[in-house]
């Protein structure tokens, strides 16, 4: 009898794990569908593309869309590290989406998704090397739709990224974007770690406390209770189990692809984590831009500190600069609240285009 319940039990579970395979093996077939509008149409003129390219010695895959292939072009850096977020959050894509007033480049950085395949040497998956990278798709963008300068966009690890680009070659850009922008990631770590303490003793959660007792001040640890409090990855926005879900249904990624996306994922922090990136001080490394600058932070961030980027953005001399505070959102305001992000985009590329600035501040987003 006992063996008859466990066979039954382990054949309902072989059945379910197969099931799941199949789900996700047919909801990978490595292509995206053309952009539609409002109605379902197919947006005329429109740019939806996966595309492979040798970057720095190796193919390296993005997607480019837009709903208007002669708009500007914007070069989007993911963070993570290694963290696909295209692939991630295009399950839930509206029309407030950074295509109707770009091209937008979402590029699978070295060591990520479509950019972690069997050629790659894990030791060149560095900062510096990203940097280089970085700086090769933007030449690529440049020549391809035939304009001299290019928007870029960075998230998170994607901001620190996208900051040290433009400070090494100014020419390339029209204006930097920093979402989550890290200015000082150990010190953020502290400041995080010091605030969920501090607010489960307010609360009264003593499991946590406990738990936080057993972590490094200075470490990472601690990013689950950052979620359980909603000052990590989202404020009120989806879970990680959420995103992790989206990819597996991503359609734009072979079967694959998604395999070395999780991958991907672990290779990129054990390298570039141990390139103690964290202890970067952009207050003291990079104090002037000569570049336009904008930050796009979530007031509820503690993955990365908003009271150091705001700091930050404070102090560092640019030709332009502007910080706008999105107030239900914590690490993604692009995921938490797109409308209102779009919004801040739009006028960022509008000021940017007429080469006027309206005032030198901070602009608050509900």
């Amino acid at each position: 009898m006992v063996k008859k319940v466990v066979l039954t039990i382990l054949g309902l579970v072989i059945s379910v794990l197969i099931a799941g395979f199949l789900l996700v093996f047919f909801n990978s077939p490595g292509k995206m569908a053309s952009l539609k509008n409002d109605e379902g149409q197919t947006i005329q003129g429109s740019i939806n593309e996966k595309k492979f390219i040798r970057i720095g010695g190796i193919k390296q895959g993005m997607f480019i869309r837009g709903e208007d292939r002669s708009k500007p072009i914007l070069l989007f850096l993911h963070g993570g590290p290694g963290t696909p977020e295209f692939a991630m959050s295009e399950a839930w894509e509206t029309q407030d989406r950074l295509e109707k007033e770009f091209v937008v480049c979402y590029w699978d950085q070295r060591g990520t998704g479509m950019s972690n395949t069997k050629e790659l040497n894990k030791k060149t998956v560095t900062k510096n090397q990203a940097i280089e990278d970085t700086v090769e798709v933007t030449n690529y963008l440049r020549q391809r739709f035939k304009q001299d300068k290019i928007f870029l966009m960075g998230h998170s690890w994607g901001g620190y990224v996208g900051i040290k680009t433009v400070q090494k070659n100014p020419e390339l850009y029209l204006a930097y974007m920093g979402i989550g922008q890290p200015v000082h990631q150990k010190k953020g770590q502290k400041l995080a770690y010091d605030y969920l303490r501090n607010h489960a003793k307010k609360i009264g959660d003593k499991k946590s406390l406990e738990k936080l007792a057993t972590f490094d001040p200075e470490g990472s640890t601690y990013n689950l209770l950052l979620e359980k409090y909603g000052v990590g990855i989202r404020h009120k926005g989806p879970s990680m189990l959420v995103l992790i879900k989206n990819l597996m249904f991503f359609k734009g990624y072979t079967l694959t692809e998604k395999v070395n996306a999780f991958k991907g994922m672990a290779l990129s922090n054990e390298k570039l984590d141990n390139e103690k990136y964290s202890n970067d001080n952009l207050l003291k490394s990079i104090a002037e831009l000569e570049v336009t600058v904008y930050a796009l932070h979530g007031k509820y961030d503690h993955q990365v500190s908003y009271q150091l980027a705001k700091e930050y953005f404070a102090k560092v001399e640019a030709p332009e600069k502007k910080f706008y505070t999105f107030n239900d959102s914590a690490h993604s305001p692009n995921f938490e609240e797109p409308k209102a992000f779009l919004k801040a985009v739009k006028e960022i590329k509008s000021q940017v285009e007429k080469s006027t600035f309206i005032f030198e501040g901070e602009e608050s987003y509900e």
